[in-house]
């Protein structure tokens, strides 16, 4: 079976420093650990809730 599911592109454009542990913890659990860095993940319901909790320290692209 091909996986034809959509895949997001998540940057992060805004430091963790003065937020919450939650969200430091969230933005690891992604794969981003500074500015600038980037990773692509398959836009699953898990990985939407998981950008949701950060929208305010990354930036969404659709591929």
């Amino acid at each position: 079976m091909i996986n034809t599911m959509e895949k997001i592109k998540i940057k992060q454009i805004r430091s963790s420093i003065k937020n919450l542990k939650k969200q430091k913890l969230t933005l690891i659990a992604l794969g981003l650990r500074g500015i600038g860095k980037e990773v692509i993940h398959e836009n699953t319901p898990n990985i939407k809730g998981m950008v949701e909790k950060v929208n305010h320290l990354v930036e969404i692209t659709k591929i």
